[in-house]
Order: C-alpha cells, then structure tokens, then sequence
C-alpha cells in the first residue's frame, strides 16, 4: 500500500511540476488528483521539495536508461558507449518533461546538481568505465573521478544550454560536436 501511494503521489509530482512548474503546482491539487490528503505527501516525502527530489531521481533513472540503452544500440567500444551516453543526456534536454522538472527547477530548488543522489550514481558508473580505459591504456592516466566530473559536467551544462535555447536543434549540433572533443582530449590515441 505504501509503495503504491508514493507511485501515485510520484506520478501526480511528475505531471504538475512538468506542466505547472515546481512554484506553480498545488500540493492540494495534486494529491486531490489522485485521492489521496497532503498527509500522505508528508509522511512519505516530508515536503514538496522531497516529492521533487523523488520525481527528480525517477527522471535522472529513466534518463540514464535511456542513454545506455542509445549506446547499446550503436554498439561501439566502452569508449564510444561511454561518449554516447553523455551525447544521449545531453539530447534528453529537448523533451520539456526533462527541461522543466530536472535542468530548470531541479537545480533552483534542490541546489547543485552534482550532490544529487541520481547524479552520483552516474558519476560512479562513469568513473568506474574510465577506470577500465585507463586501465587498458586507452585513456590518458589522469585521476578517473575528476575527468567522470567533468565530463558528466560537461554533459549537465551542455544540457542546461539545450534547455534554455532558442534555438535548440542548431544548438544541439554544435554542443555534441564540442563535446566529443573533450572528451577525445582525454583519449592516449586520438581517434582518426
């Protein structure tokens, strides 16, 4: 019962805050929505802004899904799956759901990014890739876990720059252009 009431509230965060903005949603409106009281939002979230976070980390799994699921299917080396995971997020700013809820309100309500819980996932998953590459030679032996920050830095930022673009696709082409250039810095080998 308890899990199917933090689902419902989850579902009913996700669309007001997506359609409504975080400042605009109505926590009365919302569990109304679902039939449930700001009682039950309390005493599993404790606030509005923990409601965010859990909408917020649902969204950043689903993300990070998507994208291994985008590398998998270009089927490359764990270099080229590692750069189209982070080209894959950097293309998830064009769905408003992501622009709104978690590179517009994510950052102004639940502060920097890079202490969320879902980013630190990420930040582990490609830390430990580039461990594996450096290991085998193929990145240069630089500190894994600050080159894993700023690449997926690099990626958040450029998705942020997508977000708030007014012209996005034209944006898009220029920023995943840059961003394998970075991220080709960091290879022994530059590919050719």
């Amino acid at each position: 019962m308890m899990e199917e009431t933090r689902a419902k509230l989850i579902t009913a965060g996700r669309k007001a805050f997506a359609e409504q903005g975080y400042a605009a949603a109505s926590m009365d409106e919302l569990t109304a929505s679902v039939g449930l009281t700001r009682g039950a939002l309390y005493h599993n979230f404790g606030d509005k802004k923990g409601l965010l976070q859990a909408v917020v980390n649902q969204l950043d799994g689903e993300i990070a899904a998507e994208a291994k699921e985008a590398a998998s299917r270009l089927g490359g080396s764990e270099w080229e799956s590692l750069m189209a995971e982070g080209i894959a997020y950097i293309e998830m700013a064009l769905k408003p759901e992501v622009q709104r809820i978690v590179l517009l309100d994510g950052p102004s309500v639940l502060g920097d990014p890079s202490q969320w819980p879902s980013q630190n996932v990420c930040l582990q998953t490609t830390t430990s890739a580039l461990e594996r590459l450096i290991a085998e030679g193929l990145v240069k032996p630089v500190d894994a876990e600050a080159a894993a920050r700023l690449l997926n830095g690099a990626a958040f930022n450029a998705a942020l720059w997508i977000a708030a673009s007014d012209d996005p696709q034209a944006d898009l082409k220029k920023v995943i252009d840059a961003f394998k250039v970075l991220g080709e810095g960091l290879l022994t080998t530059p590919p050719g």
